[in-house]
């Protein structure tokens, strides 16, 4: 069978990961990375046996043995090197967030579109096995309707100006960074709120540190989520439902296990990863690749709209602005 030629583009910590677990992938290999700085790419490559190293994205881009690219820059430059890769032909997997807001989303997608190419936001906790788990149990309906929802991410970032996580040219800020994690999570189990509430606090960069976020839908739900970079947090996730709770371990959107309470019995999930979990968002990229598809069945266009759609309302409600 054919392998999937990958490419990637932006070797920090993310794609350090990204690489390691697509070495155990069927079917895929890593081809091609690159980086601003020649001298990183080749010592990438070496690390993680790939073929080629470019001191620039855009030579990546013309390497037309590349099959699909990983994105994994700061979040500003998502859109514009995704764009000009699917306009090369090049099939995308972008790290999350997608873009910057919604009109750089349709963007993309109305890009991959017209040049028939797969895309994907690189949402890889949708893919772990405890999260698919969690998803059958909840829409067997055995434990009833969601009641509530509870999620946090938090750690204790060491502030620097020209970091990425502060710097606000390259679209620094907490939300954007790990609160879209409880923010697909409550997504994922109760779709779009009819009502959102937050409050954030501001780093002297003008980004937010840390944010809290209330959803509130019409069946009387309500999800309580929060995203810091001032202090560590347990980083769960708790689901009340009519007939038990789901309780998802630290770190909620890793590869964790579970905790059930159902009918005064409780029990724990187990799940055997033998991978830093970025393995199976590259497995399925690479499965849609062979199949011939250009969107994903499991984290589609129409969720990646959703999802930045409600980060552009959270950032309305703590006016957070971006200059793009």
């Amino acid at each position: 069978m054919k392998k999937i030629k990958w490419g990637i583009v932006g070797l920090g910590k993310i794609a350090n990961k990204f690489a390691k677990d697509l070495l155990v992938v069927q079917n895929a290999e890593l081809y091609a990375v690159a980086s601003r700085n020649l001298e990183k790419a080749e010592a990438f490559k070496k690390e993680y046996q790939a073929q080629k190293a470019y001191g620039s994205y855009e030579e990546l881009m013309e390497d037309k043995a590349v099959d699909v690219v990983y994105v994994a820059t700061p979040h500003v430059l998502h859109h514009s090197i995704s764009v000009a890769c699917m306009k090369k032909g090049i099939a995308v997997l972008c790290e999350k967030p997608f873009a910057m807001n919604t009109e750089e989303v349709k963007e993309m997608i109305k890009t991959a579109r017209e040049n028939k190419v797969f895309l994907m936001e690189a949402m890889w906790t949708r893919f772990l096995p405890h999260f698919e788990f969690m998803l059958m149990e909840i829409n067997s309906g055995k434990m009833g309707k969601i009641k509530s929802i509870k999620a946090d991410f938090g750690f204790p970032a060491e502030f620097d100006v020209n970091g990425r996580l502060f710097n606000k040219s390259l679209g620094g800020g907490s939300l954007l960074d790990i609160g879209i994690y409880p923010v697909f999570l409550a997504y994922s189990l109760l779709g779009k709120p009819d009502k959102i509430e937050a409050e954030a606090k501001f780093a002297e960069t003008g980004v937010d540190s840390s944010c809290e976020i209330k959803f509130h839908y019409k069946n009387g739900a309500t999800a309580l989520l929060e995203s810091t970079v001032l202090k560590k947090t347990p980083t769960t996730a708790e689901i009340e439902l009519e007939k038990g709770n789901i309780f998802i371990n630290s770190r909620f959107h890793e590869p964790s296990s579970i905790n059930i309470l159902m009918n005064e019995e409780k029990w724990v999930k187990e799940f055997d990863v033998n991978t830093t979990g970025y393995f199976y968002e590259a497995e399925h990229v690479t499965q849609m690749l062979l199949e011939g598809k250009t969107e994903s069945e499991k984290m589609s266009f129409n969720s990646s709209l959703d999802l930045i759609g409600l980060l552009d309302a959270i950032r309305k409600e703590i006016a957070l602005e971006y200059d793009l």
